[in-house]
């Protein structure tokens, strides 16, 4: 299987599993599910709750957007090195997130670890370069 296609199935899977989570996030923002098993137990109060959900999802819509830009969805005039340095810090991110998931107090937040793993490769495999295919447009 060539670098494009890998690409293309790993921006899929990642915008799909992002797509979740933020649908997630607004299930706990609007209270369908308790925010007690989310960040990590350490919510105290609805406040705190609406700020931190909110900010999530602002977040993992940006991820996505950005994924949509790198992938030349959505037409832009970033460079690829911009895009890039964009989606390595999200992988950071996503690594220490793993980390630190896996030091929660619930054991839901504690299988999160293996989402924000998974997020993390995906990533790299969508942001890596590969000398034969300069493209990263989906097919």
């Amino acid at each position: 299987m060539n670098t494009v296609k890998v690409k293309n199935i790993a921006f899929r899977l990642l915008t799909a599993l992002l797509t979740a989570v933020v649908l997630f996030h607004l299930c706990l923002l609007v209270k369908l599910i308790p925010y007690s098993i989310a960040w990590g137990g350490r919510l105290e109060n609805d406040t705190q709750m609406y700020v931190f959900e909110t900010i999530s999802i602002l977040i993992n819509v940006f991820l996505i957007i950005v994924l949509f830009l790198k992938m030349k969805i959505i037409n832009h005039r970033f460079s690829d090195k911009f895009l890039n340095n964009i989606l390595w810090v999200f992988l950071t991110i996503f690594l220490l997130n793993t980390i630190g998931n896996l030091f929660a107090k619930t054991n839901f937040e504690k299988y999160f670890s293996i989402l924000t793993l998974v997020f993390a490769l995906l990533i790299w495999i969508v942001v890596k370069r590969d000398k034969r295919d300069n493209t990263n447009e989906i097919q």
